[in-house]
């Protein structure tokens, strides 16, 4: 491979157009609907002295450049130094000028938009929390988030190296790997723009709630049970959590929850053979006739008779 100096790469691959870019794409995936590559930048001799500044206008592609040496980022309406590992997410619409302050060292993916639409369920892009949300998507990592970053981008460049049939549909899900992780390390409020608080907090709710399930065997008992459980986890007040869940469901909290949990009960009655005592037990019931005396009021059925009803039986 001939060794190309660090800005002459950048230059062709982030000025470029789609047909430069397939230009240094593999023969076998020049046709690949959509346009996607990775590049190790210590594959690349990197100097500085010619032309210090790269420009990054972005152009038809998305990037997503994991950067380890100290260099600094040049927005229209701000810079962002970089002094330790970071995440940059650039898009065709926001231009940058990325200065390098010695020798650097990470990768770099580039992708069209239309690489992510098999995976993306017709979302746009520029939809998405990541490339939609105002600032600057420039993130200083953990050694978590860094040795993670990490993995993820050398499993994209053992895939691009394979003749794995499905290559791309694994190159897709670490793309949006990557991307989710970005979005992880933004704001709450950044990640629901359009979202008010109630919906916001109704999420949560349903969210947690749904976590307690499926009952897989008797030994596994509910976590949570009240309504004060699940606001004590939410840290809001329980009257606060209510009065949000009746104005978003129409429901109480307790409703909600008393839903759900007879829903799980009718799957153990109808499809396990545990006994009675034993569903009541996993779901948090302290004896049997507390839960047949839950279980009636909210199917006008006794679990015993529910059971002999959904085998078939005629319950007399």
């Amino acid at each position: 491979m001939k060794i190309a100096s660090f800005e002459e790469l950048s230059v062709r691959l982030l000025t470029g157009s789609p047909t430069d870019l397939s230009a240094l794409l593999p023969s076998s995936i020049q046709q690949e609907v959509g346009h996607f590559n990775v590049f190790n930048l210590t594959d690349y001799q990197q100097t500085t002295r010619d032309k210090p500044t790269v420009p990054y206008p972005c152009r038809a592609f998305y990037k997503i450049s994991l950067l380890k040496g100290p260099s600094r980022v040049e927005y229209i309406d701000g810079t962002v130094e970089i002094e330790q590992p970071a995440l940059i997410f650039s898009t065709p619409k926001v231009p940058f000028y990325w200065l390098p302050k010695g020798r650097q060292t990470g990768q770099c993916s580039v992708f069209t938009a239309e690489f992510l639409q098999p995976t993306n369920s017709g979302v746009m892009l520029d939809e998405l929390p990541i490339f939609k949300a105002p600032g600057h998507p420039v993130f200083f990592l953990s050694e978590t988030d860094l040795n993670r970053a990490q993995a993820i981008f050398e499993q994209m460049q053992v895939e691009m190296a394979s003749d794995y049939v499905y290559k791309y549909d694994l190159l897709r899900t670490y793309t949006l790997e990557l991307i989710h992780l970005g979005q992880k390390l933004q704001s709450n409020t950044a990640l629901h723009p359009t979202h008010t608080a109630s919906a916001r907090m109704t999420s949560l709710f349903v969210e947690l709630l749904e976590r307690q399930f499926p009952i897989e065997t008797p030994r596994q008992q509910l976590r949570l049970r009240t309504a004060k459980d699940y606001a004590d986890q939410l840290a809001v007040h329980v009257n606060h959590l209510n009065k949000v869940l009746k104005e978003t469901t129409g429901l109480t909290t307790t409703d909600l929850i008393a839903g759900r949990i007879v829903r799980e009960a009718k799957i153990l009655l109808r499809q396990t053979d545990w006994t009675i005592a034993e569903i009541a037990d996993s779901l948090g019931f302290a004896d049997v006739a507390h839960f047949a005396k839950f279980f009636k009021r909210e199917t006008s059925l006794a679990p015993g008779a529910f059971r002999m009803q959904a085998s078939g039986l005629n319950y007399t």
